[in-house]
């Protein structure tokens, strides 16, 4: 039936100041069918891109392909820890040049979802916030809490002040049209009562009393107070209603995949979802991601997120479209907007069709119509009758017909073969390879920090390096019975993640790892020791700051407990023995990874095959730009596991472990869950790193890596990304 167009519309007008200084009113607003622009309902398709995931140099190519894949919308999130690195020090320069960003989306003639949150979760590290925030005095983290409010407030009256600054809400002429407020808030919300409702509803007042002109938005939050408009995240949110009759339903995040091993959701079912989402009434979609691109430095949260940000995305890590993803995506955006005027103007008819089938139809007093036949059988084809004709729909599937006629598309049937990529090798080889080992024999001697019993990671080191070393000595008897021909006794450390080397008396003795599902691990391994003093270093590494979880600001990282076994004396706890604290690596203090800095000592060159088993060594060499304009990675996989940089430029972690999964042929067909879709099962998670041409000189480029298992560098190669 026909729907008010002011079913209870809520107003956000204001005036725009157009280049020839003429006034003209406007207005922002939403009702219960969508978001109105200039007083006009839209049905708004968005895409997610996120300014720190690429480079600047990259945008406005990325934002030219979203456009031309239908895309009305850009949403992104704000990054807290990006731009205030330190409290008052702000950043808004080269990937985190917000203003740019979102004025070459205005340039490109698309509008903006500014999700300032501050919390982001996003899969980077501390969800965004800055690691400072986490040692202001009395803070807890998103709950009714003065300290966190406070400091929340300040955030986010700086962005939304820049913002007006520039001009770049709509109610100034500009292209931000939404603006988020918390993110995903509805389990932590649940968990903590009324201590998270007093919270959200001071979040809520907040950022209206901003004044930005523009509707505000909550995601996954069922008790986001008037007028803050609650939205949907998830695979499917054709079961989403907003929390009053008068708003909107948007869907915030349509996921593709993101994890382990290579999640693939399947273009038909991700198509099949979003019609699912219109076909009942839905007005906004984001798919969650658009671009994702890349985890550069150590931005990677998790822990234990892979430095690609590709997360299956239409346009893949490197800019470029190899998939079936985007024509067949740009083809339903395409057939949607045909029918956007009737899907504005009522509410759906529906009509069986047949057991497992359904006509949605949508008509407005101005003739136009517009129908969504839909099959939900997972095996079956159907042929089905509408309006006297017949219709043939594959299963998992619907057709839409923008006149309740013809189809102009059927969510199953992808019409474009897929692309196929290749990494090809470069003509730019490696030269002047050189090496340089950590020192491990000194540590202990320049540490700052002593301290009874073990300190938690983070503390220690407030995330300015991922490593951080525990240092201690053990006096051995001679006479011990393993140093007469017995066992070696047994060291045990028990960690709260996310990784561990060992070194006892100079030499590497192991490692050990936490994983994804759980960060915590003992690391149990035979102690080579000698009578007198012995000397144990232990380096615990971090693998990205949790970003997600209810106050996980307190979660411990870094080592718990340290025991000696099979002495004479049967135990030996060193947990509450003095221990020394070194945070970071010797050729960090020293900035190895910089032009500047790389000469600060003596390299050694000689073969690295020879060196392929050695931890902790620092490798450098330099390589000429190759032609051409093709997207360039660096492929590690003959490394194990560390970090990487170009010209002091941080690719991110690397790390060659193996994809656990089940990798079976994968279908469209059914619900769609993580686990489904896989490939890549016994692969490395990741093996080529992508390195921005914007980064490179056209000589003389410098590479590198600090290795801490063992590997071969001599095999590092850049290689091109070719769609064939």
């Amino acid at each position: 039936m026909e729907t008010s167009s002011v079913s209870k519309l809520l107003p956000f007008f204001f005036i725009a100041l157009l280049a020839s200084s003429q006034l003209i009113q406007c207005s922002i607003a939403y009702d219960k069918k969508a978001i109105l622009i200039n007083g006009q309902r839209r049905i708004l398709i968005s895409g997610s891109i996120h300014y720190p995931r690429s480079t600047p140099e990259m945008w406005e190519d990325l934002i030219k392909k979203a456009k031309d894949g239908g895309l009305d919308v850009i949403d992104t999130y704000v990054f807290w820890n990006g731009h205030e690195p330190s409290p008052g020090n702000y950043n808004f320069v080269g990937r985190y040049d917000l203003v740019r960003f979102i004025k070459t989306v205005q340039k490109l003639g698309l509008y903006v979802h500014l999700r300032i949150g501050p919390y982001i979760c996003a899969e980077w590290n501390f969800g965004g916030f800055p690691v400072w925030l986490k040692y202001v005095p009395g803070i807890s983290f998103r709950t009714d809490n003065e300290p966190f409010k406070r400091a929340m407030q300040g955030f986010t009256q700086k962005i939304v002040q820049m913002m007006k600054n520039e001009k770049l809400f709509a109610s100034q002429g500009g292209p931000i049209i939404l603006s988020q407020i918390e993110n995903e808030y509805g389990p932590e919300s649940k968990a903590l009562g009324a201590a998270g409702h007093a919270y959200i509803t001071w979040a809520a007042k907040m950022a209206v009393e901003l004044n930005t002109g523009v509707p505000w938005v909550m995601c996954k939050e069922d008790d986001a107070p008037d007028p803050m408009i609650n939205a949907c995240n998830g695979f499917y949110c054709d079961a989403f209603s907003p929390n009053k009759p008068y708003k909107p339903t948007l869907w915030t995040e349509a996921w593709s995949e993101f994890g382990g091993t290579i999640h693939q959701r399947p273009v038909q079912d991700l198509a099949f979802a979003v019609a699912r989402f219109i076909q009942k009434g839905g007005s906004y979609i984001n798919y969650y991601m658009y671009h994702g691109g890349t985890n550069f430095g150590r931005t990677a949260g998790g822990p234990f997120i892979t430095t690609s940000y590709d997360y299956d995305a239409p346009i893949d890590e490197y800019g470029e479209k190899p998939s079936s993803f985007s024509p067949h995506l740009k083809a339903l955006h395409r057939a949607i907007k045909l029918c956007e005027h009737a899907l504005v103007s009522s509410d759906p008819t529906v009509t069986s069709l047949g057991t497992y089938h359904q006509a949605h139809v949508f008509s407005s007093r101005g003739g136009s119509c517009a129908a969504f036949l839909s099959n939900f059988h997972m095996k079956s084809a159907a042929r089905v009758t509408f309006n006297n004709r017949h219709y043939d729909l594959p299963p998992w599937s619907i057709s839409i017909l923008p006149d309740c006629k013809h189809v102009a598309f059927n969510t199953a049937l992808v019409g474009v073969k897929t692309s196929r990529i290749q990494m090809l090798p470069t003509n730019s080889k490696m030269f002047s390879w050189e090496a340089y080992d950590e020192d491990i024999s000194s540590l202990g001697e320049s540490s700052t920090i002593t301290a009874p019993g073990l300190l938690d990671q983070m503390n220690v080191t407030r995330d300015n390096s991922d490593y951080l070393w525990y240092t201690t000595s053990v006096d051995i008897s001679p006479s011990e019975s393993f140093l007469r021909g017995g066992r070696k006794p047994t060291l045990n450390v028990d960690s709260a993640g996310h990784a561990l080397h060992v070194f006892i008396n100079g030499h590497f003795s192991g490692s050990a790892y936490g994983t994804r599902e759980d960060r915590g691990f003992t690391y149990t391994g035979p102690a080579n020791l000698h009578s007198g003093t012995n000397h144990i270093a232990l380096l615990s590494v971090a693998v990205g700051l949790p970003n997600v979880g209810l106050h996980y600001e307190t979660w411990k990282t870094g080592i718990q407990g340290v025991s000696l076994h099979g002495l004479d004396q049967r135990k030996k706890d060193l947990t509450w023995q003095k221990w020394s604290y070194q945070v970071g690596l010797k050729g960090e203090s020293l900035n190895l990874v910089s032009p500047n800095g790389v000469s600060s000592v003596e390299w050694i060159r000689g073969s690295l095959a020879a060196r392929s088993r050695q931890s902790m060594t620092w490798y450098k060499a330099y390589f000429n730009a190759p032609g051409g304009n093709e997207p360039l990675a660096l492929d590690m996989q003959s490394m194990g596991k560390g970090q990487v940089w170009i010209n002091g430029q941080s690719l991110g972690r690397y790390w060659m472990t193996y994809a656990k999964g089940d990798c079976r042929t994968c279908s469209y067909l059914g619900t769609f869950r993580p686990a489904k879709c896989q490939s890549g099962c016994g692969q490395p998670t990741q093996k080529w790193y992508h390195v921005p041409r914007s980064w490179l000189k056209p000589t003389r480029n410098l590479l590198v890596v600090f290795e801490e298992l063992g590997g071969d560098a001599s095999k590092i190669s850049l290689v091109r990304r070719s769609v064939l």
